[in-house]
């Protein structure tokens, strides 16, 4: 079940897909084929739109519905004579992003995850209001110009809640699938 959306939900098979539903559809919302059989899936702790899927083939498929719909952000090989079996996120995955992988052979691997797949929407939002601070702070070092309306400041109460934000992304990227 998705963290953030009790109505969500994925899973994958041995006939090669990984698919995303909506408890209330009989349909699939989307499918990933992702040409080995699928040992398991898992959503992200911090992102409603992240999961990782482990196949036969030894690799573990990483996805972010709000970057790409169609592909894996990221597909890495872990082992090469074994099937992974089971892959699991750390539940503290804001603060140490590890993904567990399990494998037929009876071992454990851990891989720690590179940056781009870490992002949530207030994390990514915050980044670029950072960014786009740093360069009218850059372009106005000389003063504000003769006339200039004064630059409005974003309160934190006009901040919305990261789990709202969440919910909606994933909500956007339903709708659209349901088109």
């Amino acid at each position: 079940w998705n963290p953030f959306n009790p109505k969500v939900f994925i899973s994958c098979s041995a006939d090669w897909t990984v698919k995303l539903w909506d408890h209330t559809r009989n349909a699939p919302l989307m499918s990933f084929d992702l040409n080995n059989q699928v040992g398991d899936v898992a959503w992200t702790p911090w992102s409603s739109t992240s999961f990782a899927a482990c196949t036969a083939d030894g690799k573990v498929h990483c996805f972010d519905l709000n970057e790409n719909k169609n592909e894996a952000m990221c597909e890495q090989k872990v082992v090469r004579k074994a099937k992974l079996t089971k892959i699991a996120f750390n539940p503290r995955g804001t603060d140490r992003p590890v993904l567990i992988v399990g494998d037929d052979h009876s071992c454990v691997s851990t891989l720690k995850l590179s940056p781009n797949l870490r992002w949530t929407a207030v994390s990514k939002a915050e980044a670029e209001r950072k960014a786009k601070a740093e360069a009218e702070a850059a372009a106005s070092a000389s003063g504000p110009r003769r006339g200039a309306m004064p630059k409005k400041v974003e309160s934190d109460e006009q901040r919305k809640d990261p789990r709202l934000l969440e919910v909606e992304k994933l909500d956007k990227i339903i709708d659209v699938a349901l088109k």
